[in-house]
């Protein structure tokens, strides 16, 4: 009789020690999680992506692409041209984001990290946060093709549709024609091409 007691506490001691406490289980789904956000932002093939090609050598587009005020927004405080900087875009209310200069391979290659950010028409104010815009040039035919990424951009984010259209306006038009022409189209306080999209696409305008 003790023997079998004593077997039925060995066999209950083991099996406790098996399971893992509740403390421990959340501490490993939140790694889990944390994780597989991290290879979805590093390796999701939905992110935003959008290419073109201009007629310029490589050191000019990569100039032309960090100068923001000429080609994506007047509205912009700090350089945006200098590795480890940041600086501050924003448009009345409607989108405030700060960035990073997080990489630079000369006339190959920029990289900006999103650190803050807040659209005033979706519910998730962390959208864009952590995510990354990226620039990457290479020569073609005297010519340069750049390849813009902003990883972590995906479809199911609710910002998709309004920043994918914007994002191909700014880049296929006014920063081709600010590395072509010497001349973008950025925002300036009052219209421009955040203007149109508030209308076209019914935002808050405050």
């Amino acid at each position: 009789m003790k023997r079998n007691i004593l077997a039925a506490s060995v066999l209950l001691a083991l099996l406790s020690g098996c399971q893992p406490s509740a403390e421990k289980t959340a501490g490993q789904k939140t790694a889990a999680a944390n994780s597989t956000k991290s290879r979805t932002l590093t390796m999701n093939s939905q992110d935003y992506s959008t290419n073109l090609v201009v007629n310029k050598a490589p050191e000019a587009a990569f100039t032309a692409i960090q100068n923001f005020r000429g080609w994506w927004s007047e509205e912009i405080e700090g350089p945006t041209d200098e590795l480890n900087q940041t600086f501050f875009y924003h448009y009345k209310d409607v989108h405030l984001c700060k960035l990073q200069l997080v990489e630079v391979v000369p006339n190959k290659k920029l990289m900006y990290l999103v650190l803050d950010n807040e659209f005033n028409f979706v519910k998730d104010k962390t959208e864009w946060v952590g995510t990354k815009l990226i620039f990457e040039l290479t020569p073609e035919a005297g010519q340069t093709k750049i390849v813009f990424t902003h990883q972590g951009l995906v479809p199911e984010d609710e910002c998709y549709q309004v920043c994918q259209d914007a994002w191909t306006s700014y880049i296929q038009g006014s920063l081709k024609e600010l590395i072509e022409t010497g001349k973008g189209k950025p925002n300036g306080k009052e219209g421009g091409l955040n203007d149109e999209l508030v209308k076209k696409w019914g935002l808050p305008d405050k």
